[in-house]
C-alpha cells in the first residue's frame, strides 16, 4: 500500500507534536517552612529531625503533621498543623495538575509559632510529684495472673 508524502508529513507531525505535549507535562512542587519566636529551636516533624528555625521541607501528601519545636530555656511546644490541599489539587483534578497543566505549580506553607520561655516548677509541684512516686514505690505489687493467658505472655 502506498501512502501519500501528505499523509505521512500530517502523522509525522501529530507524533512530534504528541511528544513535545507529553514533555511538557505539569509539575507540582510543594514544601512547608516553619518559624519559630525566638529562631533556632530543633524541629521535629511526624518523629523526623528536620532542623533549627528557620527550616523548610518539600512533601507529597497532604494531611497532618505532627510538629515538635525545642529550643533550651524555653518550654517544648507540640503542635499537630493540618495541611489542606488546595482546590486544584484534590481527588478529582489530582491527575491533571500533576500531568497535564503545562506548567509548575507552586504549594508553599508557613507556619510560625511563638515560644513561651520556660517555667521552674513550684516548690509543691515538686514535693507533690515526690509524694506520688514514693507512695507508687511503697505499694505492693500487683498479683500475677497464673493460667493459660500468663503462660502466653499476656500477664
Amino acid at each position: 500500500m502506498v501512502r501519500s508524502p501528505k499523509v505521512v508529513r500530517t502523522a509525522a507531525a501529530l507524533a512530534l507534536a504528541a511528544g513535545c505535549l507529553s514533555m511538557e507535562t505539569g509539575c507540582v512542587i510543594r514544601r512547608y517552612t516553619i518559624r519559630s519566636d525566638p529562631p533556632g529551636a530543633q524541629v521535629i516533624v511526624n518523629d523526623e529531625e528536620i532542623g533549627p528555625t528557620p527550616v523548610s521541607k518539600s512533601f507529597v501528601f497532604y494531611g497532618d503533621r505532627e510538629i515538635t519545636l525545642i529550643k533550651d530555656g524555653f518550654e517544648t511546644k507540640t503542635v499537630v498543623q493540618p495541611v489542606a490541599a488546595p482546590w486544584w489539587d484534590n481527588l478529582l483534578t489530582e491527575f491533571f495538575s500533576e500531568n497535564v497543566v503545562p506548567f509548575t505549580l507552586r504549594d508553599e506553607r508557613e507556619f510560625t509559632y511563638d515560644l513561651q520561655p520556660a517555667r521552674s516548677p513550684g516548690a509543691n509541684d515538686v514535693l507533690e510529684r515526690a509524694e506520688s512516686l514514693r507512695a507508687e514505690a511503697q505499694a505492693p505489687p500487683k498479683p500475677r495472673r497464673r493460667g493459660i493467658l500468663a503462660w502466653l505472655g499476656f500477664d
